[in-house]
């Protein structure tokens, strides 16, 4: 789950970028309205959360620029602006929801959970071959039996399922395990990929992980 957290005040970014990391949230962190534009310009974010006050403008007039271009993208407002006139402004301009500092991280973890179910009413499952996961309850099972896997595993797994059949490369995998101030090592990719086929080989998948040399991995069925 990729999010842009856009906040000036580089301390709070960085406690917040930590602490939406171990909930397994990969989380870019920008400091002004242009950064986030060009943010938002190069990658497709499953949430934002945006500051008001920012040092070169209006988190409002960022989140305008954002509807304007038909991103559906849902827009948390975090900031100290805690009067009535100010909460419509920002959710009249697009924003989905508003939370006002100071606020407890799990208030802002639990609307950040609210915001995502509501922009997915309803998450298809994902098969292949009695492979089984549901984006909705996070379970993994092989022939209806769960399978233990850790987060990162299961970032893994989904992008394979997504695309049964289809290479998926280590840099998509690295986009969704990783934001940009984390400089993961490639081969991070490799220990989870072995990791993965060890579990589904002990839970008797009959699928298997193909790497292609220089191009990814991809899912197939076995038989």
């Amino acid at each position: 789950m990729r999010l842009l957290l856009v906040e000036d005040d580089r301390e709070l970014a960085a406690g917040l970028g930590e602490a939406l990391a171990r909930s397994n949230h990969a989380t870019d962190i920008v400091h002004d309205g242009e950064a986030a534009r060009a943010a938002c310009d190069g990658t497709e974010y499953q949430l934002i959360i945006m500051d008001l006050s920012l040092p070169d403008g209006d988190g409002v007039d960022v989140i305008r620029w954002l509807r304007q271009r038909r991103v559906t993208t849902p827009v948390l407002i975090l900031t100290a602006r805690d009067d009535l006139d100010e909460r419509i402004r920002g959710l009249d301009a697009g924003g989905d929801d508003y939370l006002t500092k100071p606020f407890a991280l799990g208030e802002l973890e639990a609307r950040i959970r609210a915001l995502l179910r509501r922009s997915e009413p309803s998450v298809p499952l994902l098969a292949f071959d009695g492979l089984e996961f549901d984006p909705g309850t996070k379970i993994v099972t092989v022939d209806g039996q769960p399978v233990d896997v850790t987060a990162r595993e299961m970032t893994v797994l989904e992008l394979l399922l997504r695309r049964p059949g289809r290479v998926v490369s280590k840099h998509q995998m690295l986009e969704a395990l990783y934001n940009w101030d984390q400089h993961a090592n490639p081969t991070i990719v490799e220990v989870f990929i072995s990791r993965l086929r060890r579990k589904l080989a002990e839970a008797g998948a009959s699928v298997s992980i193909r790497a292609l040399r220089g191009l990814g991995y991809r899912l197939e069925a076995e038989r």
